[in-house]
């Protein structure tokens, strides 16, 4: 029997699956959950199979749902390709893209990416919006935007995850900074095991680079005495410059100038990493390509 479907059923079951919920795809979706329900039910009739079950209070997806979303994953990339393809402009890159990233990957890669993509393609618009790691992998997947810088997490969709492609650009050393006159500051290689009795400054909980701070410390054999948490790297340094204690900064981060602080390269080498990310087979579209370019041409200077 060959069927008919609403590509448009299957979105919304991928967005169930990408937001874990009903009530979350809706909302991002722009439907109401009973809007959202009512397309699932149809394309589960349209296929005479079930695909959400009963779990708890909600609902969760069924093996059908599963084995459909594999497919349904593959449908939406080749349909990319062919939008791709129709639109294609064969000369330089040119219309709209749309990049997203956290504050440093901004400051350091997408900025002068965008500064040079403007000189060299003066009909391509690049337009960059300040967002977190799961915010940009969101609006990837809902195709607001077209490449995103990400850190990597372990709460990132796996590699093997066919909706994203994944691309490593760089890693991102932290440094150990610490006051003026501190007994480490004059170093040119610290081990983090000598600052194990420091008072510490940390990311707060939900950053992504906490359990890299974390992580890191732990690889050197103690957990951090955490007193202070800061959500921007400036924040840090300035309590640090106050004497507050300690803290890992990435060596992307720029500090403000002139602060009483010494930033002391680390042994052991902890570090992050920060990968391109476009929806599948969204590379291949020219402002992309030319945009992963720059990238990779920016990247071995910015952590130098």
């Amino acid at each position: 029997m060959a069927y008919m479907i609403d590509l448009r059923r299957l979105h919304v079951l991928r967005a169930v699956s990408h937001y874990g919920t009903v009530t979350a795809a809706a909302r991002a979706l722009h439907f109401t959950p009973s809007a959202a329900s009512q397309q699932i039910r149809q394309l589960a009739r349209d296929l005479d199979v079930e695909l959400l079950e009963p779990q708890g209070r909600g609902v969760r997806l069924t093996s059908a749902a599963e084995s459909l979303l594999a497919h349904a994953d593959a449908i939406q990339a080749r349909w990319d390709l062919a939008e791709l393809d129709l639109r294609a402009d064969h000369g330089a890159p040119s219309g709209v893209l749309r990049v997203t990233g956290f504050p440093v990957a901004i400051s350091v890669l997408l900025a002068p990416m965008a500064a040079r993509l403007g000189e060299r393609y003066p009909r391509l618009s690049v337009r960059i919006a300040e967002v977190g790691v799961p915010e940009s992998f969101d609006l990837l997947f809902e195709g607001e935007t077209d490449l995103a810088i990400v850190e990597a997490t372990p709460l990132n969709p796996p590699l093997s995850d066919t909706r994203f492609d994944q691309q490593p650009l760089l890693d991102d050393p932290f440094d150990l900074v610490v006051p003026e006159g501190h007994r480490l500051a004059g170093r040119a290689r610290v081990d983090l095991a000598e600052a194990a009795r420091e008072t510490w400054i940390a990311p707060v909980e939900d950053s992504p680079c906490r359990p890299h701070v974390l992580s890191a410390c732990g690889a050197a054999g103690f957990t951090p005495d955490v007193v202070h948490h800061a959500l921007d790297w400036n924040v840090a340094a300035h309590l640090v410059a106050h004497r507050l204690g300690v803290a890992l900064v990435p060596r992307l981060a720029h500090l403000t100038p002139h602060l009483p602080i010494t930033r002391v390269r680390c042994t052991g080498n902890p570090h992050r990493k920060l990968l391109t990310c476009t929806r599948g087979g969204g590379h291949a579209r020219p402002a992309v390509t030319a945009a992963l370019r720059e990238l990779r041409e920016l990247a071995p200077t910015a952590v130098a």
